[in-house]
């Protein structure tokens, strides 16, 4: 497998921001996710078990076409402050035994407060 990857972004507060993971196994082809029935991306303040902040954003499987589509919705947004956060966006296998969790996508979130234009 050719995960977990880093992409970095840049979110403005009170915006939809909606972007597409195609897993991929490590010769290329896509990656199963039938087996798989949770997905989550999560954003948080630092990494590690307890950071002072986290949030739950949108994450949904597509088994049809092996994608996990991902969002924020402006009333997660609103949550942020203007600054840097970590996510992670992971997915579960929880009829394994134990359950089987992959990260798949990881990096950082720049936030930046809703840019308005003055009116003339």
């Amino acid at each position: 497998m050719a995960f977990p990857a880093t992409y970095s972004f840049n979110y403005y507060k009170g915006d939809t921001y909606n972007f597409v993971i195609r897993p991929k196994n490590s010769d290329g082809s896509a990656f199963d996710l039938n087996n798989f029935s949770e997905a989550t991306f999560t954003i948080a303040s630092s990494r590690g078990d307890n950071p002072d902040f986290s949030v739950e954003a949108g994450a949904d499987i597509n088994t049809e076409s092996d994608v996990v589509v991902c969002g924020i919705v402006p009333s997660v947004g609103l949550t942020l402050n203007a600054g840097q956060y970590v996510y992670d966006v992971e997915i579960v296998n929880t009829d394994a035994t134990p359950d089987i969790v992959y990260t798949l996508l990881t990096g950082v979130i720049t936030v930046t407060e809703q840019v308005s234009g003055a009116a003339p």
